[in-house]
């Protein structure tokens, strides 16, 4: 549990390195030397991170399905280091045993010099068979995996899954836990429903696997004989399945908090929301401007009204001309207001220039 958690955590910060080096990559070889590159923060540069984020993070949850199930394989399984099927009779077992154990049996081939090997290997070998041969045993490891045969005072089937259900409830509990802990942190906040949906299946899921006689109805009757008759994939055992299941759980834990923001169309609210925000940021930044403009020109003014300051006729009568010559120099100037100006005058002369002034 601990080193999924590990996986869960390390994959929520590693992927935007990734990322970064993938676009790197990806506009070295797409764009031509000497043409320009989308400056970060600008809206394509986004789009750009955003899709290959997506890639990135899609190729990691493929291949960690890959690596499980690769693991699993690697472990192999009693029923094929016997080299015997899955519905194997007790006497098909016994009778495979005695013909390996006349092959690797210690006292068969002590002189090659690598005695202990051959004796791990054959103890092995006999508690494969000790253990398939058992029908309770044989139940407990095909539901638990290897890891039951060190169990203590069980002998029975309910022995079996009531020592099981011992281990299937800390586990969950801790998960459930852990995934609380992390929301209240603020963690795994996108998809937590689908999060505990999947914790709940899950659960569900082990549980039925484990209490029942025979294979789940979708391991034994669909994806078991589909590997057999297509593929050189040994066929799933339910521990197997079991820790699969587990696995695919944090790939999709994974892609809850790393590909689901991405996914997911932004609501209309939220882009008014921003549009608005925006908007009021702008027109803030705008007042101020017009306000430092305004107190630019007042100290102007005043210091070219200086000269007249102990005569208030004379300072009305410059203000005055002050306003006109503004007027007339600086707004109607302006190559918007004389095109205005020029189409309003159009209306009145057809032949009248777009921009003219009204002085033909």
């Amino acid at each position: 549990m601990s080193s999924n958690v590990l996986s869960l955590l390390g994959w929520t910060f590693l992927p935007n390195l990734v990322t970064g080096w993938a676009q790197s990559i990806y506009y070295g070889v797409t764009i031509r030397a000497g043409s320009p590159r989308p400056q970060p923060g600008s809206p394509k540069y986004a789009e750009h991170r955003r899709r290959i984020h997506i890639l990135v993070v899609s190729a990691y949850l493929l291949y960690t399905l890959y690596e499980a199930d690769w693991e699993l394989r690697g472990a192999s399984s009693f029923y094929q280091d016997l080299g015997v099927p899955l519905r194997a009779t007790e006497r098909e077992i016994k009778s495979r045993f005695r013909r390996l154990a006349a092959l690797h049996h210690p006292d068969k081939i002590s002189g090659s010099g690598d005695g202990d090997n051959v004796g791990d290997y054959f103890m092995h070998l006999k508690t494969a068979a000790e253990t398939l041969t058992d029908p309770a045993r044989r139940f407990a490891y095909e539901r638990f995996g290897p890891d039951m045969v060190s169990w203590k005072h069980c002998a029975t089937v309910h022995d079996y899954v009531s020592r099981g259900a011992q281990q299937l409830i800390p586990h969950y509990g801790a998960a459930a836990v852990i995934m609380y802990v992390l929301g209240l942190f603020g963690y795994l906040e996108w998809g937590r429903y689908w999060r505990w949906l999947t914790l709940v299946v899950l659960a569900v899921f082990e549980v039925y696997a484990v209490t029942r006689p025979r294979f789940p109805w979708l391991v034994g009757s669909v994806v078991n004989p589909l590997l057999v008759r297509f593929t050189t994939h040994p066929p799933y055992l339910p521990f197997q399945i079991i820790s699969l299941a587990r696995k695919c759980s944090i790939t999709l834990y994974i892609a809850f908090s790393q590909l689901g923001p991405l996914l997911r169309p932004q609501d209309q609210q939220e882009v008014a929301t921003t549009s608005e925000k925006q908007l009021k940021q702008n027109l803030e930044r705008l007042e101020q401007t017009t306000r430092a403009m305004d107190a630019d020109a007042g100290r102007l003014l005043e210091l070219e009204m200086t000269p007249f300051s102990g005569d208030p006729e004379t300072i009305a009568n410059m203000r005055s001309k002050l306003k006109e010559w503004l007027v007339q120099n600086t707004i109607r100037s302006d190559p918007m207001v004389r095109d205005a100006l020029g189409r309003s005058l159009q209306k009145r002369r057809v032949d009248a220039p777009a921009g003219a002034r009204g002085t033909r």
